[in-house]
């Protein structure tokens, strides 16, 4: 026995502009992110987006210890793939700058180049 046609109406269409802070967060998909969370650890990935809870979702991601439980000499991370931030643990994020920005900072020893 096969189950009856379900009907599927389609989202509405969006009558009004996305905000300037939603224009600025759908920029950063897809764009390395370096997230440092209070424990100390810093995880290195591609922005995949958030939840309703502004979780932080990362893909091709690697994990990085500082701080006094770091191992001295293994300065390499490790590769954690997929990961969910939870908003609440997030210290800091930052986005490498890209274009013309870069170059202005790029032989700068006193400004970041992340933002």
């Amino acid at each position: 026995m096969s189950s009856p046609p379900v009907a599927t109406v389609p989202p509405p269409e969006r009558t009004t502009q996305p905000t300037a802070n939603v224009q600025q967060l759908k920029a950063l998909l897809r764009t390395t992110l370096r997230v440092s969370v209070t424990d100390g650890r810093v995880f290195l990935g591609t922005f995949s987006g958030t939840d309703k809870q502004l979780n932080i979702l990362l893909i091709n991601t690697d994990e990085y210890r500082t701080g006094p439980d770091a191992v001295p000499d293994a300065l390499d991370g490790r590769y954690v793939g997929q990961v969910m931030i939870p908003w609440r643990l997030v210290v800091r994020v930052e986005s490498r700058l890209e274009g013309e920005q870069a170059r202005k900072y790029s032989d700068s020893d006193e400004e970041s180049m992340y933002t």
